[in-house]
């Protein structure tokens, strides 16, 4: 009984080694609540991981996604492409301008893996905007 122990501690502890994603991905400008107009100049930041054009799939590095009023992607999941929904910095962008009517949106950022494979709310942000004429 006592081995049967040891060998589930050993085993959920070296699950818990397993490659976690820490750090944060934010937007550096606008700011949550901010009046913006259009087109919205997008900046965004990342710590603890490094940016990487999409293509090769490398742990601790990836590029952005911008969503409109959306929510974040579980980690494993694809990010899709749904046009005027969200954009894909494949490039390896940290600036993005988007055109949005005026009103109000919900903007997340999410961090993904080169094959656009979230990396979950972890490495996700979202902030509140309105667009003006």
């Amino acid at each position: 009984m006592f081995r049967y122990f040891i060998a589930v501690f050993l085993i959920v502890g070296l699950i818990g080694c397993g490659e976690k994603k820490t750090g944060k991905v934010f937007f550096v400008s606008p700011q949550n609540g901010e009046e913006v107009r259009s087109p919205v100049q997008f900046k965004m930041g990342v710590e603890g991981m490094e940016i990487q054009p999409a293509g090769e799939v490398v742990a601790g590095k990836g590029h952005h996604h911008i969503i409109i009023n959306g929510e974040t992607f579980p980690q494993g999941e694809a990010v899709p492409f749904v046009e005027k929904k969200t954009y894909h910095y494949g490039k390896g962008q940290t600036e993005a301008a988007i055109e949005l009517e005026p009103g109000e949106y919900d903007v997340t950022l999410q961090f993904a893996n080169g094959a656009h494979i979230s990396y979950g709310p972890e490495l996700s942000s979202k902030i509140r905007i309105k667009v003006v004429p």
